[in-house]
């Protein structure tokens, strides 16, 4: 029998802060409030990546500037994990750099072979205060390293350097009014 809700369930889908907004290139504070509210704020963030169709959300990505981020991704043998970090530390990336395809709910439909490393680790807290430690391997640790870019006030496209950078900066200039 299934105690908890499902994730986001109870959330309000929220509009997806896009690239330029400056929300997303300023580091987020520090959360510091455990309680209803910041409980409402995770499951907004569930509700509104589902909606989206992403596998990670940052709170700065709904408008947010506090370090916070959600997530509901698989990694490389299809083993998925769903959570969230609350304050979220970044405490190992390491092993093999790998460039693959890395796409970003604030720049919808766009993506770039981005390098990363295929193994990450995030300290932090639930909802509640409880500490927390999430270690994820090849996609799973993208996510979480990209989750923690965004809360640092940067995006993937960061990452990038000359001509790919350039390709999809210019892609997103033909979208954008």
């Amino acid at each position: 029998m299934r105690r908890a809700s499902i994730p986001g369930t109870r959330g309000r889908v929220r509009p997806v802060t896009l690239l330029g907004e400056s929300v997303l290139q300023t580091p987020c504070a520090q959360v510091t409030g455990f309680g209803p509210e910041l409980a409402r704020l995770v499951e907004d963030m569930f509700a509104t990546m589902y909606a989206a169709r992403g596998v990670g959300l940052a709170a700065n990505q709904i408008g947010e500037p506090l370090r916070v981020f959600v997530y509901d991704c698989p990694d490389d043998e299809e083993v998925r994990h769903l959570g969230h970090v609350v304050n979220p530390r970044l405490v190992a990336a390491d092993g093999v750099v790998l460039r693959g395809p890395e796409g970003c709910l604030s720049l919808p439909g766009l993506e770039a072979g981005t390098e990363r490393y295929d193994r990450a680790v995030v300290e932090g807290f639930t909802v509640d205060g409880e500490p927390v430690t999430v270690e994820g391997t090849g996609w799973f640790a993208r996510c979480l390293q990209h989750e923690c870019d965004h809360l640092d006030g940067g995006l993937y496209v960061d990452r990038l350097s000359g001509r790919r950078q350039r390709r999809v900066l210019r892609q997103w200039s033909r979208r954008t009014p």
